[in-house]
């Protein structure tokens, strides 16, 4: 547990790196249970905060990925934003360094700069989720055009979040319904046991049986190799045909000197988000060695840390482990599914996959204080989730 910092005339200073879900909901948490007990400074690698899981509808035409302001975010938490980053943390003199070359103080830090993504699978079309280079729209377009009747959506083995993947492909099998081309094949190929089996027995069956009657063939347990002269190769597992592949992104930690991290770079950290070993040092979302890169993972975190250092500075509050929850908005083509589960022993299998949200619907990012946050600053979130199930 974090131990209280020196008191001395001026507030804690609570520094935030990153301006993703994570330290976007770390602000958000703080200046709610906080107050003004502390100084709130967010650090970020760009001016924007990227809401992406609307990416998924941008090959569509249906959505896209929404953009905010992080400077006016961080106005009207009363915290400071800068544009920079660090490369290098000091403990023991509770500072760190940034890439401009300054050196800035802290009595908490708040490590949130999510992972770097890797292209994984030699010759597929790698799903990023909104970047500008993101040629998954472009087998969509010749998908929708009847240039490719073989497509196989598909996911690396080890660390990451399988819905996106999921998505595309209904996605692309309601277009192709639309449009009367029910001779193309879609196909999901997944390291997986069973289709989003993370979410537990009963939301698994139901993805299963949502993807046979969308004639969506899956293939599970096989990771992909590479892609090449029209086939998918996998293990284990002999070659699959495919005109062309889709594959979600592989996940590698952004490792920080002066932080511990494992061999893929991921950041250790305990129940309430405090990196292992140290003290007023906290690690949230896709940067920790939690193996699920979700953004509602990242809040839950986010949130742990945040009700440490409140009660740590003053507030009314006990803090509580990190427990992971899963909620999903699975975007269909139709009308959404949700899918709710516990991870962890001792629960049982509380999966749903349901045609009404379980939780108070606010966005597909399920975040105790981001999801209303960002509703109330704009409603372009509600609007564009609408609107990819209206749009077909």
């Amino acid at each position: 547990m974090a131990q209280t910092p020196p008191q001395g005339a001026s507030k804690p200073r609570v520094l935030i790196i990153g301006g993703g879900v994570g330290g976007v909901e770390e602000m958000l948490a703080l200046h709610d249970l906080c107050g003004d007990r502390v100084e709130i400074a967010l650090y970020a690698r760009r001016r924007e905060f990227l809401y992406r899981p609307l990416a998924v509808t941008e090959p569509f035409g249906a959505g896209e990925v929404l953009k905010f302001d992080l400077r006016q975010l961080t106005e009207r938490c009363g915290a400071s934003f800068s544009l920079d980053s660090i490369i290098s943390v000091d403990t023991d003199g509770q500072r760190v360094r940034t890439h401009d070359g300054g050196e800035v103080e802290y009595d908490y830090l708040v490590v949130a700069p999510g992972a770097r993504m890797l292209w994984t699978v030699p010759g597929a079309a790698t799903f990023w989720g909104g970047s500008d280079e993101d040629a998954s729209a472009d087998v969509v377009r010749k998908l929708q055009a009847g240039a490719l009747r073989k497509v196989i959506f598909t996911m690396p083995g080890g660390l990451g979040w399988p819905l996106p993947i999921y998505e595309l492909a209904l996605l692309a099998a309601a277009q192709l319904m639309d449009a009367d081309a029910l001779s193309a094949e879609l196909r999901i190929v997944t390291p997986e046991d069973a289709p989003l089996q993370l979410f537990g027995v009963r939301a698994s069956e139901q993805m299963g049986q949502l993807l046979a009657r969308r004639g969506i063939e899956i293939v599970t347990g096989a990771s992909p190799i590479k892609f090449e002269n029209g086939q998918l190769d996998v293990a284990p597992g002999d070659p699959i045909e495919a005109d062309a592949v889709i594959s979600a992104p592989g996940f590698k930690g952004r490792s920080v000197q002066g932080l511990p991290h494992d061999e893929n770079g991921f950041i250790p950290v305990d129940e309430h988000s405090l990196v292992r070993g140290l003290q007023n040092v906290f690690a949230v979302g896709d940067v920790t060695n939690f193996p699920i890169k979700q953004g509602g993972i990242a809040t839950q975190q986010a949130d742990a840390a945040a009700e440490v250092i409140a009660a740590q500075v003053g507030s009314k509050v006990k803090p509580q482990p990190f427990e992971p929850i899963l909620r999903a908005v699975l975007l269909t083509g139709e009308e959404p599914k949700y899918l709710y589960g516990k991870l962890g022993g001792g629960h049982g299998d509380t999966s749903t996959f349901s045609d009404d949200p379980p939780w108070r619907d606010e966005g597909k990012i399920v975040g105790k204080y981001l999801a209303p946050f960002l509703t109330l600053t704009s409603d372009a979130a509600a609007r564009a989730l609408r609107s990819s199930s209206d749009r077909r």
